[in-house]
């Protein structure tokens, strides 16, 4: 039975998730899609066992009352005989209720709704721009989604537990106590007022606290994150006392949070057990006068005392509860400027898929800036025919990586267009935009999986033949096969590490280049693709580069001018503009720009002078019978 409720609620919905609205009440309403009849069954079966539990102290009154009434060796009378008949089916009935709201809470919901709340979460953040996480440490982002789905959770359940379930629980009690005797409403009355008063003035602070605990919760993550998601940086600039005392500065700010947080649940604590004394000694005395007077019988002592007991330990419950409750609240707050952001960069309504037909690459007149705080493309123009190889040329912050990614759309531009064979690429998918087109990077990062996933990633649909195929192509075959991990996996098979944090910045360039080999895609853009290679390597792939270059639109950044000399035209910029564009023989004629850099290079090298007519030669293509 439990496996059948488990079932219910599905935890990874495919429809794709919609970025939540902000404010507290529409972001919770938001994450219940999907899982509102289960939440609302769930408040109602608490309701249901809350005025069963207040029923059982009427019972217990009427026990006391048959006791006191029935004598030992006495007949039980027929009404007697029903009523102890009715007790004992409710109370059988009551296993039905209980287990029936235990299996909506904790095999529909408790594992359910978070894993689905994690699950839109993260494709929410998979979707944000790339400019969204320039601003973000990895681990807060992280800790949010994990921490925002439990919130989510927890207030939910407890909304329905305290909220409806005990709030029906001492309507129950009070009705109850009224049955005997109207008079003995008061206790229970005055105290429901005094608690409510005290939670009106200690839960909003506990709330705002929690609200801050939870983004110093955040900062602390995310700080020891970025502390071993850099470790080799931190190792080699000696700075482990320097991160250990960044992160403490963030935990002693989530210590000061705490120790708030802690001060406020004490002197609640203290109020609590204040007015749950005086409750126990207002209603146990008042009952007690009453029946000593004979306008009550001894059940109703019994009940109304049995009750005051109750509400006793049960205040303490909810105040921690509550507690809780606000300290979820402040996590979801905190989550919901996180998870309210729309991405800069998205796909228009009817977005199609982009359609290669040639390869041509055109930029219209694109404008771009930073953040409005610097132009760093102003009005270029620049046709990349079908096929042609071009290679970007530039002092840095000339804006040569700006236009690649302007091409790739993690930007979009200002102005202008960016047309590929004629599309617009602000009118097509994203993801067919960036299937159409390969890249590696200068600073490789790899995936925390084997070095099959890795290359696969190109293409994951490929088989291992493919993969091995282009791990020769990319010189990468002979050091794989050496590989091992400390699990015992070998070759292709072996894990990585963090970012590829096992490899070399060679092997793992290496394994950049066979991925991109194996996606085969019609555009090509090589940013710095050969620069943590050693010479006879770089020799080697080059020539597997010249051959899937073949047919393909290449744009190709470089710092070093020999590894990009030979290309079909070259673009120098400056300041976001182009300031010439030719071949390697031509641009040194004009003895511009281009020439003056190529003079202070000598083989791709700064600080060497070198015959700047010398013209290097493309290098030999590779070919498949070799």
């Amino acid at each position: 039975m439990p496996r059948s409720f488990e079932r219910l609620l599905k935890p990874f919905p495919p429809e794709e998730p919609q970025a939540p609205p902000g404010g507290l009440m529409p972001f919770l309403w938001a994450c219940t899609r999907g899982s509102r009849r289960y939440i609302a069954l769930l408040a109602l079966l608490s309701a249901s066992v809350s005025i069963y539990e207040a029923w059982l102290f009427a019972f217990l009154g009427q026990v006391v009352d048959f006791l006191s009434a029935w004598k030992a060796g006495d007949p039980v009378s027929t009404q007697e005989r029903t009523m102890l008949w009715g007790i004992g089916l409710v109370l059988v009935a009551s296993i039905g209720l209980v287990a029936l709201r235990t299996m909506v809470q904790h095999q529909v919901l408790a594992i359910n709704l978070p894993l689905r709340l994690r699950w839109n979460f993260h494709r929410l953040m998979l979707r944000q721009s790339l400019s969204f996480f320039a601003n973000e440490f990895a681990g807060r982002v992280t800790t949010k989604v994990m921490q925002t789905a439990l919130a989510v959770r927890e207030v939910l359940l407890t909304f329905s537990e305290i909220v409806l379930g005990i709030g029906v629980y001492l309507l129950a009690i009070i009705a109850l106590a009224g049955g005997f005797d109207m008079r003995l409403m008061l206790p229970f009355i005055g105290w429901v007022v005094l608690y409510g008063a005290a939670m009106l003035y200690f839960v909003p602070r506990l709330g705002k606290v929690g609200k801050e605990q939870a983004d110093a919760r955040s900062s602390m993550t995310g700080r020891v994150t970025d502390a071993y998601s850099n470790i080799t940086t931190v190792k080699l600039f000696s700075h482990t006392r320097r991160e250990a005392h960044f992160a403490r500065a963030a935990m002693e700010g989530f210590r000061e949070t705490g120790y708030r947080q802690m001060r406020l649940v004490s002197q609640f604590e203290i109020v609590n057990q204040a007015l749950v004394v005086a409750l126990i000694l207002a209603a146990g005395g008042y009952a007690l006068q009453l029946w000593h007077t004979g306008e009550i019988g001894t059940g109703a002592v019994a009940a109304v005392t049995a009750m005051a007991l109750r509400v006793n330990s049960m205040s303490h419950w909810i105040m921690w509860q509550m507690a809780t409750l606000f300290e979820n609240i402040g996590t979801v707050q905190d989550g919901i400027a996180t998870f309210t952001q729309a991405a800069k960069v998205q796909d228009r309504p009817g977005a199609k898929d982009l359609q290669i037909t040639q390869g041509e690459v055109v930029f219209d007149r694109v404008s771009f800036n930073y953040n409005g705080e610097r132009q760093v493309l102003d009005g270029l123009n620049l046709t990349v025919k079908p096929g042609e190889r071009i290679g970007l040329v530039g002092r840095s912050g000339a804006g040569k990586s700006t236009l690649v990614n302007l091409l790739l759309r993690f930007y979009d531009v200002d102005s202008g267009q960016i047309r590929i064979d004629g599309q617009n690429i602000a009118h097509v998918t994203q993801d067919s935009l960036r299937n159409a087109i390969g890249m590696v990077t200068q600073d490789t990062s790899l995936l925390h999986r084997s070095i099959r996933d890795n290359i696969a990633y190109g293409r994951p649909d490929a088989t291992d033949a493919d993969i091995r195929a282009a791990a020769k192509h990319a010189q990468a075959n002979g050091f794989i096969e050496q590989l091992n991990d400390p699990h015992g996996r070998t070759g292709y098979d072996t894990q990585v590490g963090e970012r590829g944090v096992k490899l070399s910045g060679g092997q793992r360039q290496r394994i950049a280049i066979a991925r991109v080999m194996l996606k085969n895609a019609p555009i090509l853009l090589l940013d710095e693709a050969t620069s943590a290679l050693d010479s006879e390597v770089e020799i080697a792939i080059q020539e597997s580069l010249n051959e899937i270059m073949e047919g393909k639109t290449v744009i190709a950044i470089a710092h070093r001018l020999s590894t990009i000399a030979a290309m079909d035209r070259l673009i120098v910029m400056d300041h976001g503009h182009i300031i010439e564009q030719g071949s390697h023989a031509e641009l040194l004629s004009r003895n511009g720009t281009y020439a003056r850099l190529w003079r202070h290079q000598s083989g791709g090298f700064l600080g060497q002078e070198d015959d700047e007519q010398a013209v290097p030669q493309p290098v030999a293509k590779y070919h498949r019978s070799a």
